[in-house]
């Protein structure tokens, strides 16, 4: 069948509108085409702490407020709770449901066509550099995503947009982008199906666990590969907690906020190196450099090491011969608990299998 795309003007700079024409003349709408980003969105060098001042992923500008405006697409449950951040979710454990937390926010369209499908073009929020884009819709959940990098005064951080209908063509590793530039179009892709009435933009913020992650999902023999950009290494904070602060505090900085996040455990760990992770954001490590013994991480409830630092003499001598050893859950910051990293056994915190996992991956060399 001969095809033609005929070419509109689109909803935002850099996006084209399009309608698919069939030789007999009948026309249907498309989700929008992209061209590649502007020239004066693609750029060399990079604004250092570029993230100090984030913009919005969609033209949706009211994110920061949390009330039920229609900018959040809830899971199927239409609990509007269930599209921001945290243990926000529950999902089937064994013959029961346990919560499940969330890593990012999930927008919902502003704008779709007359079968539903999202108009809306998906912005960098940042200046940054392109470190992942995956084009294959079947072999993540995140459908087609793009990560990017960004400088912080802590190190670099990332941002993902997941579930895109398209990736704009000039999008490619390596490719810086100003804010603002074009990444995709939002959409509805995934492993897991996304009916379409539900599509949205998956947005996440935060810090990557380990960069040899790669080595250590070879050795497990895993697929499908995504690198250091697999979704299992990059932790997330709130994003909308972020918006909401950067619009408070115009002297914001990233270094402060993790100082008013509660840790939900501390972990007290025997590790021949301090963890790859404190290389690339020093500022998080307190104190001497690392003593080559033991140390002690804060955590949240989702993973992230708010900060490290050697253990004491006392710590040291009570942990034994143990490898680890939970201390200081604080209820309050661990909540719901979605991610099960620690558990409650026999009166005890504990380390679960996924928690074991996560030790594994932040400790790999």
């Amino acid at each position: 069948m001969y095809l033609n795309w005929i070419m509109t003007m689109g909803l935002r700079a850099g996006v084209l509108a399009t309608a698919l024409v069939c030789a007999g003349g009948c026309a249907r709408q498309e989700t929008p085409a992209l061209e590649p980003p502007a020239a004066s969105a693609l750029t060399n060098s990079v604004e250092p702490d570029s993230l100090r001042k984030m913009a919005y992923p969609t033209d949706r500008k009211s994110l920061a407020a949390r009330e039920d405006s229609g900018d959040f697409r809830p899971t199927a449950s239409g609990r509007i709770e269930s599209a921001l951040y945290g243990s926000v979710r529950t999902e089937r454990n064994g013959k029961g449901l346990a919560p499940s937390f969330h890593e990012g926010i999930d927008i919902a369209p502003l704008n779709t066509d007359a079968h539903g499908r999202p108009q809306d073009a998906i912005a960098a929020v940042a200046d940054g550099t392109v470190a992942y884009a995956n084009r294959v819709v079947g072999n993540s959940n995140y459908g087609k995503y793009v990560v990017l990098r960004h400088a912080s005064s802590l190190g670099e951080l990332y941002t993902l947009y997941a579930h895109l209908a398209q990736i704009a063509p000039g999008v490619k590793a390596g490719q810086a982008v100003k804010a603002g530039a074009i990444l995709g179009i939002m959409g509805n892709t995934s492993s897991s199906p996304i009916p379409m009435a539900r599509a949205h933009l998956h947005f996440e913020l935060g810090f990557m666990v380990n960069a040899h992650y790669d080595r250590w999902y070879h050795a497990q023999k895993l697929k499908p590969d995504h690198g250091i950009f697999n979704g299992g290494n990059l932790l997330g904070l709130d994003p909308l907690a972020v918006f909401e602060r950067q619009k408070e505090d115009p002297a914001f900085t990233f270094a402060e906020y993790l100082k008013t996040i509660l840790p939900a455990f501390e972990i007290v760990l025997f590790v021949p190196r301090r963890p790859d992770y404190f290389r690339r954001y020093p500022a998080l490590w307190d104190g001497p450099a690392f003593s080559g013994r033991a140390m002690v991480l804060a955590v949240s409830e989702n993973g992230l090491p708010l900060r490290g630092w050697n253990a004491a003499e006392p710590d040291r001598q009570e942990q034994g011969k143990k490898k680890w050893r939970i201390r200081n859950m604080n209820a309050a910051a661990l909540g719901r608990n979605g991610c099960r990293l620690i558990v409650c056994r026999r009166r005890t915190w504990t380390l679960s299998a996924a928690g074991e996992k996560w030790l594994e991956i932040l400790t790999y060399p």
